[in-house]
């Protein structure tokens, strides 16, 4: 007997010793178990799956995976899966997961575009309950206990495989006691050689200890068996055929693109190695070596593929980790207005939309950054939800308000009572002004009916004085004329300019009303030029004025002490009073609704009666301190 029979357990256990570490497990009872657990689908299946639909790095690509026209289309094949008696494949299961989910959620987000697109408020919009989505989970749910079915089913053939098998290692054990033994079992032993290749799968976790025992035995065998050197080398010759094949194959699998797909095809050719028998003694070494080299290839290919996708979900986390960051500042933001709001929801839309670009975090951190951005834009969208319901009050609160001063103007409008209805609706028209904003809908129908009330009366006032027009005209033309001579003044202003434009002020303060459409235009005009004669004469119309009210307040003076403090004490009470409707303004301007063309005319409007309302205040602060001066100045003459 020669080298290989006494030493049989040799070359087997140099080639245990340089197996792959990825061992070969079986894929049913491998995906049987990694069956994902149900969960809520607007959080975690319908994400996962739109996923799953936009990228399968992970899994095992297949050379042509069936092309699904509809979701009615792989609603069907699911079904007929379901109902069918064939165990359902994984690979198409996943597959027409993420086709059905792809579809789904595409037909989701059209009909939300629609709906935006119609004018729909998005604050409004409902997903509303898709009866092909539950049927879908419903039938997913059956292909699910069918795959539980058959790994339960598989795992009780694994356990009778293992029990078969060692019953074979026991009898070819049996067989190996001597040289003599071993020639008298030879046919048998082929015969239980036999058999042991027709038996399926055993555990993952015995399918390595099982085939060590066995191939002990069976090399133990060979050595003991006491054939012709010729039928020996035969098997070994058919045993290294075998192998070398298997390792072309296995070189082969380095130019694989899919470097998933040559990992598990490895693992299949490591199992054919596995049951072939042993080759010529001098040549187990090499044969394996060549082998181990082109698995370790193939397997460090595998390994770098995964490593980088570790490296990209790990940048992934860190960029949706920034987005989180960027989220939770936009929503601390203090939202003043609706602009507010409506700015900072496009932000925070932006950064959904960048969200959807960037792919999956590391499996145990994608769920949790998922929710911390979810948390941030909930809490954000249900403030906001809630501001713009309040918001939404108080416009319809005022529109009630204004609804009733509309209600009052139209009973005014055919009155006849001309003086008393006309400070009426004046009053009414200046609560008007105090009002905030109004459902932008109807803002100018309110209006519209308000200023049609106070028209239809104002013009039937206006038609009742018809005979005063002719004057009112006359008195404009005069107005005019002496405008016509302050210019003159205004280009050349000499010495004696300001008793000539005292004496036309007097000329055109003592000229009757004009129409009642010039007044303001007649009014400006007149002031602009007094303005200008004033700055050019280095007298504000302030100044004047004060200068007028001391002069008058040495005549009160003469009247007594009386008189002036009736004065002092009428004017604190003015004033105090423009403070108050100065505060009214300010406050009733921040309700305007400026982006409507009525509201920018209202809010100029406003603004120039709040800056003259400070005016009139300042002068009388400035009258006030004139009478306490006048007041020292008469104590020291006392004293």
């Amino acid at each position: 007997m020669d080298s290989q029979e006494n030493n049989p357990a040799q070359g087997i256990d140099e080639e245990q010793k340089a197996a792959p570490a990825a061992p070969v497990t079986d894929n049913s009872a491998e995906e049987t178990q990694k069956e994902p657990v149900s969960q809520d689908p607007a959080t975690s299946e319908t994400k996962e799956a739109a996923e799953q639909a936009k990228s399968e790095t992970t899994e095992v690509s297949e050379p042509a995976k069936k092309v699904y026209a509809s979701k009615q289309e792989v609603l069907d094949r699911v079904k007929e899966i379901a109902a069918g008696e064939e165990t359902p494949d994984k690979d198409e299961v996943d597959h027409l997961k993420a086709a059905f989910y792809r579809f789904h959620i595409a037909e989701r987000d059209r009909k939300q575009k629609e709906y935006l697109e119609a004018g729909g408020d998005p604050e409004k919009y409902q997903i509303v309950p898709d009866d092909d989505e539950e049927a879908f989970k419903a039938n997913m749910q059956l292909i699910k206990e069918k795959r539980a079915k058959a790994f339960e089913k598989a795992q009780q053939e694994r356990e009778e495989n293992l029990k078969h098998r060692e019953e074979i290692i026991e009898k070819i054990k049996n067989m190996a006691t001597s040289p003599d033994e071993a020639n008298k079992s030879y046919n048998d032993f082929k015969a239980l050689q036999q058999e042991w290749k027709e038996i399926g799968a055993v555990p993952p976790e015995k399918s390595s200890e099982t085939w060590r025992n066995y191939q002990l035995y069976v090399e133990q065998f060979y050595d003991l068996l006491n054939l012709n050197r010729e039928a020996r080398e035969y098997d070994f010759k058919k045993n290294l055929e075998a192998k070398t094949k298997l390792c072309e194959e296995a070189e082969k699998l380095a130019e694989e693109p899919d470097v998933v797909s040559a990992f598990h095809q490895l693992q299949d050719l490591h199992e054919q190695y596995r049951e072939i028998g042993p080759v010529a003694k001098e040549l187990r070494e090499e044969i394996w070596t060549r082998f181990k080299n082109a698995s370790t290839v193939v397997n460090k290919k595998h390994q770098e593929h995964f490593e980088k996708l570790r490296a990209e979900e790990e940048e992934n986390l860190a960029k949706k980790t920034a987005l989180c960051e960027k989220t939770e500042a936009i929503a601390k933001e203090e939202n003043k207005n609706a602009a507010d709001w409506e700015k900072h929801s496009k932000e925070i839309m932006a950064i959904q939309q960048e969200w959807k670009t960037i792919g999956f975090a590391p499996k145990k951190n994608n769920e949790e950054i998922f929710q911390r951005l979810r948390k941030t834009c909930d809490d954000f969208f249900g403030r906001k939800a809630e501001y713009f319901k309040e918001v939404r009050t108080r416009l319809n609160e005022n529109a009630e308000k204004k609804k009733a001063l509309i209600a009052k103007a139209q009973e005014l409008a055919d009155s006849t009572d001309w003086k008393a209805t006309s400070d009426k609706l004046i009053q009414l028209q200046k609560e008007w002004k105090t009002i905030g904003t109004v459902p932008r809908k109807i803002s100018d129908q309110l209006w519209n009916e308000f200023l049609t009330a106070c028209n239809k009366f104002f013009d039937a006032r206006n038609a009742a004085h018809a005979g005063t027009h002719a004057e009112e005209k006359e008195n404009l033309q005069k107005k005019r004329d002496i405008i016509e001579e302050l210019k003159k003044i205004a280009a050349d202003a000499g010495e004696d300019a300001r008793d000539k434009v005292q004496e036309l002020a007097d000329k055109y303060n003592a000229v009757g009303h004009v129409p009642f459409r010039e007044k303001d235009k007649i009014y400006k005009e007149y002031h602009d030029v007094m303005d200008k004669i004033y700055e050019n004469l280095h007298i504000s119309a302030a100044k004047r004025h004060l200068d007028n009210f001391k002069n008058n307040l040495r005549g009160m003076a003469k009247k007594g002490e009386d008189a002036i403090d009736s004065e002092r004490a009428r004017l604190v009470h003015r004033y105090d009073q423009l403070k108050q409707e100065i505060t009214t303004y300010e406050n009733n301007l921040g309700f305007l609704n400026i982006s409507s063309k009525k509201g920018n005319s209202l809010v100029d409007e406003m603004n120039r009666k709040v800056q003259k309302l400070k005016d009139d205040a300042q002068m009388i602060r400035e009258k006030i301190k004139a009478i306490d001066q006048q007041n020292k100045e008469s104590d020291k003459e006392a004293k």
